[in-house]
């Protein structure tokens, strides 16, 4: 069943093309990708489909019996509203009963007379009548899993992760046939993504989508359409199969226009010398000539973002945290951490949203002071910060004059200097967007704009808080080329996964009430590793239960047991080392509190911190592969 038309659609700004009669069409069922460059039009696109934007030409045609919810990159509300009535203004009928008995609720639950009790059995009634307690469950269940606990207050008084947050929960409640998603992971943490994935995935929604999140788009998606050089490319499959197919097709069209270059020379030679009188061949060649000429150069050179400014020299200290404590009032950040940054170290940064990570950050920065503890940075150290609130600047502001204002020429790596202009032309910005204004640039080319400025610092400790909002695929994947071959040291908060996957040795996990945990791995093998502690957990919390819980647990694993014939009991051997297990993970467990103790002492000997470190994850790769092996055995008790 066909549900969106797109036929012929087009759309300028000035002289810049953003799209030139694209075409294609959704299913249902459907759930496709939209991936382009930022500024090549991929925002622009959707709000011509919803009717926010104009088309040049063309015509977007809906079915007319679908209800079609988009979600805005940067949503609006009245300012006014409440969170709870931002979400229940809707026109969908379970949606009015849910809000209706909900108010109901309220009402009764502070002031029980016969008024508000003749009020909830009403809502109740229509409750029943449109069967709708399912509906409600799934409404808070969407609540609880983003978060929204805030329905009392005001829409202007959120930030803009907790409208975009709120905006996403409006149009998931709303049940549309298709669902338009301008970067719905932005502002999400992991916990929340993942949710979303399975969420969307097991609603088997109909998706149109924008994201650069690549494993959100990978796990979600079963079509990618791009937008490039104001054409649409389709691919049928996720995005591991776009990468592929999308270099295919680029060889393909380089070998093609190279064959037309080579064809539009030698016609262009027969052209010049054709005479005056033209027969019936001569002009059936002028007109192959232009089709030709059109084809040679259908296709400028491809200029590629380059990031390759100058690092300041890094010295032997770097940067040490000792015992730093910071709380605000009974919420505790951290407390009693203790670090000594190498040189070359690429750490993550991951925990849920509001557990203090920028609190973090700003206090490496000097822009908060710890409660206690020290954070002392070596004198060779030039911090690049880039933060979430992106660069603040005057959108009538030229953008060549936004570099000046740093340095009219910058050391590159290489030794040589570069113009404003000129490496400004590097980082994708041709000449006629350098001397646009600031107010043009999209959100993408914002942040693009925001991370040159930063790196033009020659900055030799980089801390990026959440880079990869809003920047392309492309310009992601050059950003973590240079990452990779960038000598200096690099803190990375961020929700993408794929992205914390590909850059970081090791992660600082946020786990709440101030416990900071330093976990030598990226983000996949921290999440294999919290599973498996949250399993051996759960034995642990069924070994203490009380005998009548613990009695329904072995009468649903006997049930277990029965059914299956290939459950394998284990040996006097495995029972044996079974036992021995519980004995070195209670010694490790022991021996791990002990370090731990050590760490939190007041020692100033930085080698003894050193020291005792290596032994933390000398102790916690042993407390894995006893409690791996523990878990294996476990199953045959």
């Amino acid at each position: 069943m066909n549900y969106l038309s797109v036929e012929n659609v087009s759309k300028s700004f000035g002289t810049k093309v953003l799209f030139n009669k694209i075409s294609f069409g959704l299913n249902q069922g459907d759930r496709i990708a939209l991936i382009a460059k930022n500024g090549s039009g991929k925002s622009t696109l959707l709000k011509v489909l919803v009717g926010k934007e104009i088309a040049d030409e063309g015509s977007v045609t809906f079915r007319k019996d679908i209800v079609v919810t988009y979600l805005d990159q940067n949503p609006l509300f009245n300012e006014n509203d409440t969170v709870l009535e931002a979400i229940y203004n809707s026109n969908n009928p379970m949606l009015n009963a849910v809000r209706d008995y909900e108010d109901a609720l309220h009402a009764f639950e502070i002031d029980y007379n016969d008024s508000t009790s003749d009020r909830l059995e009403k809502c109740s009634a229509q409750m029943d009548k449109l069967e709708a307690w399912g509906f409600e469950a799934k409404v808070q269940e969407i609540l609880q899993r983003l978060k929204i606990a805030f329905l009392d207050k005001q829409i202007g008084t959120l930030s803009g992760g907790q409208k975009k947050r709120v905006a996403l929960a409006k149009v998931l409640i709303d049940e549309p046939h298709l669902l338009i998603l301008d970067e719905p992971t932005n502002h999400l943490d992991v916990e929340m993504i993942e949710w979303l994935e399975n969420y969307l995935v097991s609603k088997d929604m109909t998706l149109l989508l924008v994201t650069h999140d690549r494993y959100f788009l990978d796990s979600i998606c079963t079509e990618i359409i791009e937008i490039d050089n104001g054409n649409l490319h389709h691919y049928r499959g996720n995005f591991q199969y776009f990468v592929e197919k999308k270099a295919e097709r680029e060889s393909m069209e380089n070998s093609e226009i190279d064959k037309a270059k080579n064809l539009f020379r030698r016609e262009l030679e027969w052209v010049r010398k054709m005479p005056r009188a033209r027969g019936t061949k001569a002009k059936y060649r002028v007109d192959q000539f232009e089709v030709t000429k059109e084809k040679a150069f259908s296709k400028q050179t491809e200029e590629k973002l380059a990031l390759g400014v100058k690092m300041s020299r890094i010295g032997g200290k770097i940067l040490e945290f000792v015992k730093i404590k910071k709380a605000f009032g009974a919420t505790k950040i951290v407390n009693e951490f203790s670090y000594i940054f190498k040189k070359g170290e690429k750490i993550g940064v991951i925990g849920k949203n509001g557990v203090g990570k920028s609190t973090f950050l700003n206090m490496i920065m000097g822009m908060e002071m710890p409660d206690a503890g020290t954070i002392a940075s070596g004198e060779t150290i030039v911090f690049g910060y880039y933060s979430q609130e992106g660069l603040k600047l005057n959108a009538d502001k030229r953008v060549i004059e936004v570099v000046k204002d740093i340095a009219e020429f910058i050391p590159l790596a290489d030794g040589s200097k570069l113009s404003a202009s000129g490496l400004l032309t590097k980082f994708l910005f041709p000449p006629d967007v350098q001397y646009g204004y600031v107010s043009k640039l999209s959100g993408g080319e914002r942040r693009r704009l925001y991370l040159m400025t930063i790196l033009i610092e020659n900055p030799n400790f980089l801390i990026l808080d959440e880079p990869t909002n809003d920047l392309d695929i492309v310009t992601l994947s050059v950003l973590e080329d240079f990452l990779t071959n960038f000598q200096g040291c690099v803190l990375i908060v961020t929700h993408d996964r794929y992205f914390m996957d590909k850059m970081v040795d090791h992660l600082f996990v946020f786990e709440g009430e101030g416990v900071l945990r330093d976990f030598p791995g990226n983000y996949t093998e921290y999440r294999e590793k919290k599973e498996l502690e949250d399993r051996a957990a759960s034995k642990v919390g069924q070994a203490n239960a009380p005998q009548t819980i613990v009695e329904e647990v072995r009468v649903e694993e006997k049930k277990i047991v029965d059914t299956s014939s290939t459950k394998k009991k284990l040996s006097f051997k495995e029972k044996s080392e079974f036992d021995q297990l519980e004995k070195e993970i209670a010694n490790l467990e022991a021996e791990k509190l002990k370090i731990t103790t050590l760490l939190n002492s007041s020692t100033d000997n930085h080698e003894d911190v050193v020291k005792w470190s290596e032994q933390i994850g000398t102790i916690i790769s042993k407390l894995d592969e006893k409690s791996l092996r523990w878990l294996e055995l476990s199953d045959g008790i």
